[in-house]
Formats: structure tokens, C-alpha cells, sequence
């Protein structure tokens, strides 16, 4: 009987697979991941603002290179 393991480390730890769930505990902190900018919750009346409100929060993730820009 063999067992395939779903979340091992290379030789070397330079590569991680992770093939099961990752959980992320609240509170914990990921070191190296980007981060946005803040972005203020929208007070829009109108379409036309949220649209803009919106369109930043696209910029910001954007810019954080947490979306692809094309």
C-alpha cells in the first residue's frame, strides 16, 4: 500500500505544492504578498460616481499587481 501526499516540499524548499486546502487563519499575516492601496467605501449617488469609485478600486488592484492589466 502507498500513500501520495497532497501538499509537500520540493528538495531544496524552493517550491511548495499545495494539492489539498490551504487555510488561512484570521489574523495571520502573509509575508511577500502585495497589498492595494486603500479604497474609501463609495458614498455615490449617482451611476456616473460609482462608476468612477469603481473604475479606481480596478486601478488600485491593478497597480498592486493583484490583476492583470490586460
Amino acid at each position: 500500500m502507498s500513500y501520495t501526499t497532497k501538499n509537500y516540499t520540493e528538495q531544496g524548499g524552493a517550491k511548495t505544492v499545495i494539492g489539498g486546502t490551504l487555510e488561512i487563519k484570521e489574523g495571520a499575516l502573509l509575508l511577500g504578498m502585495p497589498q492595494a492601496d486603500f479604497q474609501a467605501d463609495s458614498t455615490a449617488a449617482t451611476v456616473t460616481e460609482l462608476v468612477t469609485d469603481f473604475n479606481a478600486l480596478l486601478s488600485k488592484l491593478k497597480s498592486a499587481g493583484l490583476m492583470k492589466t490586460e
